[in-house]
């Protein structure tokens, strides 16, 4: 009987898989050991082996489809096999007859199949030399991309390592290529726009092929196309509505041809428009005429009526001033729609707490002197937090976890998470075992995240993995601020700035520099009295840094 293949469990957080690629199509012959296919996980992507011999009857997942774990995705047997008895075992009389077609176009799709390919699968396309691009996952948070530039056109030839596109995805701006050779037939997203991952962004293949049916077949570039007409013709009416309604309107002296804007700054200057003489077509007043009228008959006027009536008493006259309304609209970019996603998840998700306390640096700045004097790098203040902030945790290992809903991780290994401000947002490369690193490392490795951040050049393994983040706003003169928790840490801690203050030290009053840390918790994994110790730990190893170096 033959042998159905399901979505394999990969991790021990994998929910479902992406089919990304099939190495095997139907009618292949099938050794056990072979490579039936690439499934991305949540993780990585990895191959799927098959563990039995014999030929691919069925296969009943397209490359780019989400699956579930256990959810059948192919069928192996002895060639000529009837299949669907085995289906029908595995998921009931119902799905195999629903699934039935798909396997008959499967194996003919010459006769029901259109001849520009609008039913046929993409395996049987690329057999065709057609290939179909999709939008692909870039990092893990990832739901879309926009498309930054083209670097082909339509027309263009096309090898398997060229660089299609640069895709902007929510934290930096990569290359994509599209591992195909012929002619690029159909670009479906334009520059700047957003597509969905998996969604198709573009059509390679043999010089002269009609795509227009695989196009109509489904595909959410054309449905775009047509949406998009329908907003572009109403705008077109309401931009010929506006243009015509002005001139329709008039003052109350209907010979008079003046904008909406010119009639309001009028009014509320007191100024009559038919004493105003129009720049526009038509002689239509406009606001510029507004601006530029001066009332001088009106002046003459005033001036006779007051030299008439001595005995009123002047009412004081308040300035007019005319201001615009206007504002500027741009597009949120990924990477500022899923920091508004993830902290929005954070901060409702994770009872927040905050615990603040102060740092005596006195020491600290002379140690940093001491060490730039013989430092290969420059060592900053945050990277002495940094480097404070490991060696403090491996005493806390509470506050160096994480919330797993029916569990908390206690993570041994300190990954410190560097938050740092770009452009569009906010990145957080990670410091891999900050405590068994010297400060010079710590400081080169965080002044490398920068430069890469700051050109969008970070790469997923740069920020995933982070066990705490520190988050550093003191180089901008703030004294003390809270931060949202960057899940799935259980705590986050903000460095404010280094101040010149007066303290009491020995019972007298003496210059001091002092630095405010306030340490942000997941209430569910780290107590007050925790976090607490926690900070009086770090504020140890501040104010005396030498111990950092023990």
């Amino acid at each position: 009987m033959a042998d159905v293949i399901r979505m394999p469990k990969m991790s021990d957080t994998m929910t479902e898989g992406v089919l990304a690629k099939w190495h095997k199509k139907v009618g292949d012959k099938v050794k056990s050991g072979d490579v039936l296919a690439e499934v991305e996980t949540d993780k990585a992507t990895m191959d799927m082996e098959s563990y039995w011999d014999g030929t691919l009857l069925y296969v009943g997942v397209e490359e780019g489809q989400a699956v579930p774990v256990d959810a059948i995705m192919a069928v192996i047997g002895k060639e000529g096999e009837d299949y669907k008895a085995a289906l029908a075992a595995e998921q009931g009389a119902a799905e195999p007859a629903a699934e039935a077609p798909k396997a008959e176009s499967a194996e003919a799709p010459k006769e029901e199949a259109p001849a520009q390919g609008g039913a046929l699968s993409e395996d049987e396309l690329a057999a065709k030399g057609i290939t179909v691009i999709r939008m692909p996952l870039l990092s893990d948070t990832m739901t879309e991309g926009v498309i930054a530039e083209w670097h082909k056109k339509v027309g263009d030839k096309v090898k398997d390592d060229d660089v299609l596109a640069d895709v902007e995805t929510d934290k930096a701006t990569m290359e994509v290529m599209g591992y195909a050779t012929g002619t690029l037939l159909h670009i479906g997203v334009e520059k700047g726009q957003a597509a969905k991952v998996n969604g198709i962004i573009a059509i390679v293949g043999p010089e002269g092929t009609d795509v227009s049916g695989i196009l109509a077949g489904g595909s959410a570039p054309a449905k775009k196309a047509e949406s998009a007409e329908a907003p572009k013709e109403e705008k077109q009416a309401t931009a010929n509505a506006s243009a015509s309604a002005p001139v329709a309107e008039t003052s109350s002296d209907s010979r008079v041809k003046a904008s909406p804007l010119a009639k309001k700054i009028a009014k509320d200057k007191g100024i009559d428009l038919s004493q105003v003489a129009g720049s526009a077509e038509g002689g239509r007043i406009i606001k510029k005429d507004i601006e530029n009228f001066k009332p001088a008959a009106q002046a003459a006027t005033a001036n006779t009526e007051a030299a008439s009536a001595p005995a009123q008493k002047a009412a004081p006259v308040i300035p007019t001033y005319v201001g615009e309304e206007k504002f500027t609209e741009k597009p949120v970019s990924q990477m500022r729609k899923v920091i508004a996603k993830r902290l929005a998840e954070s901060l409702f998700t994770a009872p927040h707490f905050y615990l603040t306390i102060s740092i005596d640096m006195d020491n600290a700045m002379t140690a940093r002197t001491a060490i730039n004097a013989v430092a290969p790098v420059k060592v900053s203040f945050n990277d002495i937090v940094i480097k404070a902030v490991a060696v403090a945790l491996k005493q806390h290992p509470a506050v160096n976890s994480s919330w797993g809903g029916d569990k908390i991780r206690f993570n041994e290994h300190t990954n410190i998470g560097v938050a740092m401000a770009v452009e569009d947002g906010l990145l957080v490369p990670v410091v891999r075992f900050a405590d068994g690193k010297s400060l010079s490392h710590i400081s080169a490795e965080v002044k490398e995240y920068g430069a890469k951040a700051k050109a969008k050049k970070l790469q997923p393994a740069d920020w995933e993995g982070s066990t705490f983040t520190v988050s550093n706003l003191g180089m901008f003169g703030i004294d003390e601020f809270t931060s949202i928790i960057n899940s799935p840490d259980g705590a986050i801690l903000s460095v404010g700035a280094i101040q010149a203050v007066p303290v009491v030290k020995n019972g007298a009053v003496v210059p001091g520099n002092i630095m405010k840390l306030t340490l942000g918790c997941d209430h569910r994994v780290v107590d007050g009295a925790t976090g607490a110790a926690f900070l009086q730990t770090l504020k140890g190893l501040l104010e005396e840094p030498i111990r950092l170096l023990a």
